[in-house]
């Protein structure tokens, strides 16, 4: 199970609450917590046998060693550098990992984590029973992390289901089920801590949050509702010390349930795709284009050719809204945009120069992502025809040969480079560096320093706080909102 440090100076600390019964005020009727329940037992022993422990095993080449060296026979060195060197160099070397699962059929489909199954050689299913099967694999998502394993039984077996993981609210009572470092089926309680985290494990992160302890071999094991339903996928922990700190986090089943529904059908996951790039919006970015809300999706780019640039999507356009849905943030938007079946024409809401307008957007499907151009090959030499935009704490170079060599800009990328950024400016705050390539001002496209200048002059001078910058970084597109002085 990934476990996710804590940085050095983040320090614990215990808020202590006094409550105290004021009184509801005429005609407020108080709210009341759901009781604990008395005992998880009856819930627990109707789940336990859906829950498997699953091993693996994994054939690793061992790294090469030096030869033993040539010796007498009978040296007393010989015993030495057998002892020193192990007595067969390059032996491979079997390594086995333990994990969870969960039934999800009687006919002996299991759902797991990726990382759980990832490269093993020979996959092992305990039963509650005692009883051990071979399991294959049928599918599996590196981007979510989820599995789908199928072993055969001469019985049906215990099956779960999938709940609405939506319906969960923070501070409902759940139990995770699983395996901790292997000891043993274990069953632990606790509330949902938090919604929609987003931990950086992939781009489709919207994790449960839990205190129900879980610990590494709890991968993969489920984590139930009061009702017996599986909302979520125990997946990653958050420790400083590599065991349960109450800090646990669980794919949600209503992610799960379609990525496994695909994996079954197709044996790989089918993502919808519209061809965009996106980024959040920051109060900067807000202000320089003018929008009345920092909620949405801000596209940065537009694949040529792709189901936006078709449907008449432009950067800059900030996306609401799409197949009825609200997109509140970044995040959000492809999440939606993948779970929408493919070749589906929807309606896409858009924000553009502060008119709401509606396009009609087909869904491809996701295809492995495009490799960034490749930078032209030139002899490197100093960057010429600097300018310097004092106010930004910018410094700025024509885009020409010596500066695309020097800064491996590839040839198709257009506008002005940045050649050097001075430490403390409005400039370093948002992380501009060196090698960053700025394509429009404003709006505008820029091709030289001096058109950088006059359009930040012409920001300055009209009043505006912000000058809105397009950044192409390594073959990326990015707004950045930098503050004027």
């Amino acid at each position: 199970m990934p476990v996710f440090q804590s940085p050095p100076n983040l320090r614990c600390a215990i808020l202590a609450l006094s409550l105290i019964m004021l009184g509801a005020a005429p005609g407020v009727t108080p709210a009341w917590a759901r009781p604990a329940p008395d005992s998880f037992a009856d819930l627990a022993g109707k789940l336990l046998p859906t829950v498997v422990n699953i091993s693996t095993s994994q054939t690793l080449k061992a790294p090469p060693q030096n030869a033993m060296p040539q010796l007498p026979p009978g040296s007393p060195l010989e015993d030495l550098f057998k002892n020193f060197l192990g007595p067969k160099p390059n032996t491979p070397r079997h390594v086995t990992s333990l994990g969870s699962g969960f039934i999800i059929d009687p006919s002996g489909f299991i759902v797991t984590n990726n990382h759980v199954i990832e490269d093993s050689d020979q996959i092992t299913v305990s039963l509650q029973d005692g009883t051990q099967l071979p399991a294959k694999v049928i599918g599996r998502d590196i981007k979510t992390d989820l599995a789908l394993l199928k072993v055969t039984s001469r019985k049906p077996l215990p099956a779960t289901r999938f709940g609405d993981s939506d319906h969960a609210r923070v501070g409902d009572w759940v139990i995770a089920i699983g395996d901790p470092f292997g000891i043993g089926s274990t069953v632990t309680a606790g509330i949902v801590s938090a919604r929609n985290r987003n931990i950086n494990a992939g781009p489709y992160d919207d994790f449960i949050q839990t205190d129900a302890p879980i610990n590494r071999g709890n991968s993969g094991g489920p984590l139930f509702n009061m009702d017996g339903d599986v909302i979520g996928i125990n997946s990653a922990i958050f420790s400083p010390s590599g065991g349960s700190v109450g800090i646990g986090f669980a794919i949600p089943a209503n992610l799960a349930r379609e990525v496994v529904g695909q994996l079954r059908q197709f044996g790989i996951a089918k993502r919808g795709w519209i061809g965009v790039r996106i980024q959040p919006v920051t109060p900067e970015i807000a202000e320089g284009l003018g929008l009345p809300t920092s909620q949405g999706a801000l596209i940065a780019d537009v694949t040529k050719g792709g189901p936006a640039a078709q449907a008449g999507l432009v950067n800059g356009d900030l996306v609401t809204g799409f197949d009825g849905k609200f997109v509140p943030d970044d995040r959000a938007l492809p999440r939606i945009v993948a779970d929408t079946p493919i070749g589906k024409t929807v309606s896409i809401e858009v924000l553009r120069k502060g008119r709401k307008q509606t396009l009609k957007i087909t869904v491809q499907k996701l295809a492995d992502d495009a490799k960034v151009d490749k930078p032209a090959k030139a002899p490197p030499a100093p960057v010429k025809n600097q300018s310097k935009v004092t106010q930004m704490g910018l410094t700025l170079g024509a885009l020409d040969a010596p500066a695309r060599a020097k800064f491996k800009i590839a040839a198709a990328v257009q506008g002005v480079a940045v050649t050097a950024v001075d430490a403390g400016s409005a400039a370093a705050e948002k992380n501009l560096r060196a090698g960053d390539v700025i394509v429009e001002v404003g709006g505008q496209a820029v091709k030289t320093p001096d058109d950088v200048t006059k359009r930040v002059d012409a920001d300055a001078k009209a009043g505006k706080k912000v000058a809105l910058m397009l950044i192409n970084r390594d073959g990326e597109l990015q707004y950045l909102g930098l503050k004027l002085n």
